[in-house]
C-alpha cells in the first residue's frame, strides 16, 4: 500500500514539473519540437524504471535524467536554422562545456549549486564555476538593442535599468500592443522583452507576433506570473520565459542567452 502511495506522489510531482522540464529542454536544444522530444524521452525512462530517481528529490532527478539523455545523444541543438539563429549556434560551440547548461539550471530553473552538481554529474564547486564562466562568456559576446513591453511603470523601469546596466540600448517602453508596434517600427530592436497582459487589456503575445511579422525573426523573452499557461505543449511557445516575481539574476541570464541563442518561435494568441 505504501508503495502505491509513493508512486502516486512521484506521479503528481512529475506532472507539476513537466512544464519546467520542457522549458529547459527547449532552451538546451534551441527548438520546441526537439526539446519536447527529449522531455518525453525522459518521462518514458522514468516510467520504465523509477530507480533512476533514486538518491535525489523528484525535480532534480527528472532534470538529471533529461540532461543524461541529451548529453548521451551528443548534446544536439537544432542545426536546420539559417541567418541569426545559425550564427548564434556557432557561438554556442565556443562556450565552455556545461557552462550554459549550468547557467540555465541556476538562474532560470532555480536549482542550487548542489542540485546542479547532481544533474550535471560534477561537484558543487565546479557547478558554481560553470555558472560564472557562462555569464562572462555570454555577456562578452553580444550587445544590442531591447524593446520593453510592460504596462507596470515600476517593473518597466526596473527592467530598463537592468538591461541598460548590462550594456544594451533600450529602444523604448510600450504599455500597449499599439505602442509596441509603433516603437518597434520606429527603431527595430534586436530583442523584445514582453509582459503577457498589457494596460488596455491587449495581449503582449499579440504585440510580439505583430512585431515578428513586421520585423522578422528575433529573440523574445516573456515575463508572466503564470508561466504554466504558456507551457502546455498545445501551440508554439517561447524558449525564454521568466516567472513573476523575477530576480535581477533571472533577467540578466535570460537576456544574455536570448541575445546569444535566438530560439523563440512566434506564438499563437
Amino acid at each position: 500500500m505504501s508503495d502505491s502511495h509513493d508512486d502516486l506522489s512521484v506521479s503528481d510531482q512529475l506532472g507539476k514539473f513537466i512544464p519546467y522540464l520542457r522549458r529547459y529542454a527547449r532552451a538546451l536544444t534551441g527548438s520546441q519540437n526537439s526539446g519536447d522530444a527529449f522531455a518525453a524521452a525522459s518521462l518514458e525512462a522514468i516510467l520504465t524504471d523509477r530507480s533512476v530517481l533514486d538518491g535525489t528529490d523528484v525535480k532534480t532527478g527528472l532534470f538529471r535524467v533529461l540532461y543524461g539523455i541529451w548529453a548521451s545523444a551528443g548534446a544536439p541543438v537544432d542545426d536546420t536554422e539559417t541567418g541569426a539563429r545559425a550564427k548564434a549556434q556557432k557561438h554556442l560551440a565556443k562556450l565552455t562545456n556545461n557552462s550554459r547548461e549550468a547557467l540555465l539550471l541556476y538562474t532560470i530553473e532555480g536549482f542550487s549549486y548542489g542540485n546542479i552538481a547532481t544533474i550535471l554529474s560534477v561537484d558543487a564547486v565546479e557547478a558554481e564555476e560553470l555558472v560564472a564562466i557562462a555569464r562572462r562568456e555570454m555577456a562578452d559576446s553580444i550587445m544590442g538593442s531591447v524593446l520593453i513591453i510592460e504596462d507596470e511603470a515600476i517593473i518597466a523601469m526596473d527592467i530598463e535599468s537592468i538591461v541598460a546596466d548590462m550594456g544594451h540600448r533600450v529602444t523604448g517602453i510600450a504599455r500597449t500592443r499599439d505602442e509596441a508596434v509603433e516603437l518597434g517600427q520606429a527603431d527595430a530592436p534586436d530583442l523584445i522583452l514582453a509582459d503577457i497582459q498589457l494596460a488596455d487589456n491587449s495581449s503582449g503575445i499579440d504585440a510580439v507576433n505583430d512585431l515578428l511579422t513586421e520585423l522578422g525573426a528575433r529573440p523574445v523573452i516573456f515575463i508572466t506570473a503564470f508561466p504554466e499557461r504558456l507551457l502546455t505543449g498545445d501551440k508554439p511557445e517561447p524558449a525564454f520565459l521568466i516567472s513573476k516575481p523575477y530576480t535581477e539574476d533571472q533577467v540578466v541570464s535570460a537576456v544574455s542567452q536570448a541575445m546569444f541563442f535566438s530560439s523563440t518561435e512566434t506564438l499563437n494568441a
